[in-house]
């Protein structure tokens, strides 16, 4: 049986790291978001003033915001509370793997999932999901406590794992499957990157010249990402390690030039996390083969990994139709028909489903096996066989569960045929469908932006004549010739849900107008949230607002020297009309949300603490979020250095 306990232990390092960068980018926006004067108050999803007993409230909305009388808080400070707390507890973990335990990730699951109870729109993100979803494994995969001497005690620790890569194909598989089944004919053309660069939420300064790279290029490029998204995937239940660890490679691949085109936050860090599934320990620390049979399967695998993935090769150039060119380039396009792939993908998510049972039921055979004969002693082969059959158990249920959102990716499955199994898996799925324990997945369905990337510019005046002057947000494009950012780990939520509101219409996102109002009144929390540097309106707020859409592209490679520009853009119309603070129409609207209330709110009686919150907000707000998050990290990467560096001199 391959050891994957430093792997394991690496992979929990990981996601502490991913939670420290989550609870820290959700910490420095909480004022503007969803403070009492944010754009959603977190206050309308809480009333502490309710009479219902405790129990009620966490059944109505189970968040530790309800705590918050018992601390003498409010909703908003209690929110920092909650994550001061994240924060603590991912940073322990990140430094130290002794706090790599199931109660502290059962802590950090608690805390963030109170978080998303709250988070309305500006958390409906699958990367916000997604990491529910690992934390809670990592409550499963994590030891229960670590022992002052000797190694870690878990009795399971394949088959627990198993489920992190169980995971990573799901996420890897619907990603590659939902970009065909959406019938997008950019993706079927091959032509969805040379728009994808310019049209994502928040690029990077090098999405602008891989934006200018040769078409025929970007076109192999979705031909690459189709296959790791694809066929890969198949792969990481392949008994040969080798093949599974060039598996390792691609995923990450393809992960690392995603974020060096496009700030997508946390999500393709705890991507790469999960893709340390598909390692064991040998991995890192490497056995050199000193008999003729441990050199010859050592060069049979390498045989079988070469044939593997000479076959996928090869199966690439036929249904990819890959040529080369006079012109020396490799031309491609897609050689089935949608026909033929919903007929492949039928037969393939069953398939799937299959090859995911067989590797479940040899890993846990082969964890149940070793687990009475790795111990000594009758007494602990029964209780460390007893533990890890729980587990497995565990395990099989957690699997079961997720086949329900695994088989919508196509409707015609073993598990539609088969109602015996649909109906009760379901019934299962139905009752912890709100806890976010497994999920669908799939990004990037359709591609936006083939006539121009849309922007929403919002505008400021003292008349309604004018003139009107523009707000400069923090990261998302606005002026043409501000340069383009490298924000993740953070994720700038509203910069995200202004993307989102350009694809719709301000009354498909009745936040704008809580937005709108935030910003004739100049509340300083929500002018925190954009560039109030640049802002016309940092002094004092304008009479009128109003928003117009515009179509954004970049400017072409060969631009003058003269101009430093990124962008050309040009008007296409109003988005929404114009506001005014004393517009009766426009206040009762707002009213309605709940951002304007008369009552007051529940009274802070806890001062000293309220006082050291307060402090505490006023240094983080003094830098820069996603420098802020970056310094945390390298804070604690100091601390792990000085801490071996300790050990090892007392050693000596």
């Amino acid at each position: 049986m391959a050891q994957v306990r430093y792997t394991r232990n690496l992979f929990l390092r990981g996601i502490c790291i991913i939670y420290l960068f989550a609870f820290l980018s959700f910490y420095i926006q909480i004022p503007g978001l969803y403070g009492d004067n944010g754009i959603l108050p977190a206050r309308t999803q809480v009333d502490l003033k309710a009479r219902a007993t405790l129990f009620n409230k966490l059944k109505q909305k189970p968040t530790f915001l309800w705590f918050a009388p018992y601390l003498g808080l409010n909703v908003e400070y209690m929110l920092d509370v909650l994550s001061l707390l994240g924060i603590i507890l991912s940073f322990t973990g990140f430094i130290s793997q002794k706090f790599c335990i199931a109660p502290i990730f059962a802590g950090l699951w608690a805390l963030y999932y109170s978080l998303y109870q709250i988070g309305q729109t500006f958390m409906w993100f699958q990367w916000d999901i997604l990491l529910l979803e690992v934390g809670f494994l990592c409550i499963l995969v994590a030891p229960f406590w670590y022992p002052q001497r000797g190694k870690p005690s878990t009795p399971s620790d394949t088959v627990t794992f198993w489920t992190v890569r169980w995971l990573l194909f799901r996420l890897m598989f619907a990603s590659g499957v939902v970009k065909l089944t959406s019938d997008c004919p950019l993706w079927w053309k091959l032509d969805a990157l040379n728009i994808h660069f310019e049209s994502q939420c928040i690029p990077t300064p090098l999405a602008w010249y891989v934006h200018h790279l040769p078409t025929w290029f970007l076109r192999l490029s979705i031909v690459a990402t189709n296959v790791i998204e694809l066929a890969i995937p198949f792969l990481f239940f392949f008994l040969n390690r080798k093949v599974r660890i060039i598996a390792f490679y691609l995923q990450v691949f393809l992960q690392i030039c995603i974020i060096a085109t496009g700030n997508y936050n946390f999500f393709n860090f705890l991507t790469i996390c999960l893709c340390i599934s598909l390692l064991d320990d040998q991995f890192f620390y490497k056995r050199k083969s000193k008999n003729d049979k441990s050199r010859i399967i050592n060069y049979l695998s390498t045989l079988i990994s070469v044939l593997v993935y000479g076959g996928v090769i090869y199966g690439t150039y036929i249904y990819y139709n890959l040529r080369i060119t006079d012109n020396w380039t490799i031309q491609s396009d897609i050689a089935f028909t949608k026909e033929q792939f919903d007929y492949i993908l039928s037969r393939v998510v069953s398939f799937s489903i299959c090859v995911g049972i067989a590797s479940l039921g040899l890993t846990a055979v082969d964890s149940i096996a070793n687990s009475a004969t790795t111990t000594k002693g009758i007494r602990n082969k029964v209780t460390t066989a007893t533990v890890t059959i729980f587990y497995t158990i565990a395990v099989c249920l957690i699997f079961a569960i997720s086949l329900v959102p695994y088989s919508t990716l196509h409707t015609s499955t073993i598990l539609s045929k088969n109602t015996t199994i649909s109906v009760p898996l379901k019934q299962m799925h139905a009752k912890v469908d709100h806890l976010h324990l497994v999920n669908s997945y799939g990004l990037f369905r359709r591609m936006t932006g083939v006539e121009g990337r849309p922007e929403v510019i919002i505008e400021g005046s003292d008349s309604i004549e004018g003139p009107w002057r523009e707000y400069e947000f923090l990261y998302k494009p606005g002026n043409i010739n501000n340069s383009l950012p490298f924000v993740a780990p953070h994720q700038p939520r509203l910069d995200w849900q202004m993307w989102f509101a350009a694809l719709g219409t301000y009354k498909q996102n009745p936040w704008l107008m809580s937005l709108t109002y935030r910003l004739l009144t100049g509340q300083p929390e929500v002018l925190a949230l954009i560039n109030t540097v640049e802002s016309p309106f940092r002094d004092r707020p304008p009479k009128y607002i109003r928003a117009s859409l515009y179509y954004y592209h970049y400017t072409p490679w060969s631009r003058t020297t003269n101009t430093n520009a990124w962008w050309t853009r040009e008007r296409e119309g109003e988005y929404f009309p114009i506001f005014s603070r004393d517009h009766p129409p426009f206040i009762d609207y707002v009213k309605k949300m709940k951002v304007i209330q008369d009552k007051p709110d529940f009274k802070i009686a806890n001062e000293p603490l309220k006082l050291i919150l307060d402090n505490l907000r006023f240094l983080v707000g003094k830098i820069e979020a996603s420098l802020f998050l970056w310094g945390v990290f390298t804070a604690g990467c100091t601390v792990i250095v000085t801490g071996y560096s300790s050990s090892v001199s007392k050693k000596k």
